[in-house]
Formats: C-alpha cells, sequence, structure tokens
C-alpha cells in the first residue's frame, strides 16, 4: 500500500487536477491511500470531501508582496505551518507528495524536502505559479501541461481529467446536453471560457464581439466565473 499526500486548492485549477489525480491512484491500485492537503477557505473545502476524501486543513498565508504587518508575521506562520505538515507525513506514513500550487503546495513541498519524502510537483498553467517555481527546483519530477513552460525538470504529461469527461461520450450526450443550454442543433457552436490571469479579458473581448460573431452565424456559449 502506498500513501499519498496531494497538495493544492484555492482554485478550480489546482483542485481539479488534483482530484482527477486522486480518482485515478484509487482506481489503479484500490489499497492506496489518499490524504488532501489545502485550505479552509479554498474550493477544495467543499469539493474533496464530497468526492470522498480526507481534507487535512493548514492556515491560508499568502506571501507577502510588500512590507506590512502581515510580511512581519509571515516567516514565523510560515515555519509553523510547514512544522505541522511534516508531522503529517511522518504520523501517516506519507510515501509520496504530489503538489499542484496554490497556497498549500509551497509549504507541503519545504515539508516533503524535510522529511525527505519524494515530491511531484504538477504545473496546468503556461506560466507557472510561484510555489510551483520554488518547488521544481528541488525534485527532478516536474509534470507539465504546456510545452514551453519555464521550470527545471519540466516534462509533458498533460492536464489531469475526471473519468467523467475523459470518458464521455460526446455523440450520445449531446442532443441532451444541447437542449438543457438552449442551443440550436443545427448552428455551429462557439464555446469561450478563460481562468486565471485572462479571464477579464477573455470575458471583456467576447462580449464586445459577440453580436459580430452570431451575425456570421454562429451561436455562444460563453462560460464566466
Amino acid at each position: 500500500m502506498t500513501r499519498f499526500l496531494l497538495a493544492g486548492g484555492g482554485t478550480a485549477g489546482h483542485v481539479n487536477p488534483l482530484l482527477a489525480t486522486a480518482d485515478e491512484l484509487r482506481a489503479r491500485h484500490s489499497g492506496d491511500e489518499v490524504l488532501v492537503l489545502g485550505t479552509a477557505e479554498g474550493l477544495e473545502a467543499r469539493l474533496v470531501p464530497l468526492r470522498g476524501y480526507e481534507l487535512s486543513t493548514i492556515p491560508r498565508l499568502p506571501f507577502p508582496r510588500r512590507v506590512n504587518r502581515a510580511a512581519l508575521r509571515f516567516p514565523t506562520a510560515f515555519r509553523s505551518t510547514v512544522d505541522g505538515i511534516v508531522r503529517t507525513i511522518r504520523e501517516r506514513r506519507i510515501d509520496a507528495v504530489v503538489g499542484f500550487g496554490g497556497y498549500a503546495a509551497a509549504p507541503a513541498y519545504l515539508a516533503a524536502r524535510r522529511a525527505r519524502v519524494p515530491f511531484v510537483v504538477h504545473e496546468a498553467n503556461a506560466r507557472p505559479g510561484l510555489a510551483n517555481r520554488l518547488g521544481a527546483r528541488a525534485t527532478p519530477w516536474v509534470g507539465v501541461a504546456f510545452e514551453g513552460t519555464p521550470l527545471p525538470h519540466a516534462e509533458i504529461v498533460g492536464m489531469p481529467l475526471r473519468r467523467e469527461i475523459a470518458q464521455l461520450d460526446r455523440e450520445a450526450s449531446r442532443p441532451e446536453a444541447m437542449a438543457a443550454l438552449g442551443l440550436e442543433p443545427g448552428r455551429p457552436t462557439l464555446l469561450v471560457t478563460g481562468g486565471s490571469l485572462g479571464a477579464r479579458r477573455i470575458n471583456a473581448t467576447i462580449h464586445a464581439a459577440a453580436a459580430g460573431i452570431v451575425a456570421t452565424g454562429f451561436q455562444i456559449l460563453h462560460i464566466t466565473g
């Protein structure tokens, strides 16, 4: 039996690949144990228990960008958080840590290194976040979804997808989905979605161009958040 600690959260961009990886680990070896490390404020607080996994929470500690009172408290709070994760790794006899970015990932990488447990970094974005830039320097196992992601040791492994998506029968589901979304079956559909730093610009651009796109015969399904 292998015991994994999966660390990440805050946004769907971190939580969804984490859960997809957890599902795949459990599907391949039903006896393996998966513990998820996250915060009580992120999406993981709701999505991880709903998926049937145990969530261990740590404080949400944004890395300080300027000198203020929070920045002065940060080193002590961060060190305490790493200490707590080290205890969890040892008490739960964790064999490997996998991080997906976000507030929980950086302290998890440092704790894994201190506990001498191997850890893996997965970066889903073309532009890596601070936690994964830190973690990738200290491990040879770095998986990325996009070619050219500027991380050391990067190997393209793609994006972990939930089985409901990866194994979706699109042709069989199309009529029901079209009806549920109010789309016309005979018209080509443009799906627009975005996340992270680019979402606002994408949303503004498609809103401004929607009338012209529809005039060409397309219908638009615009997912915003």
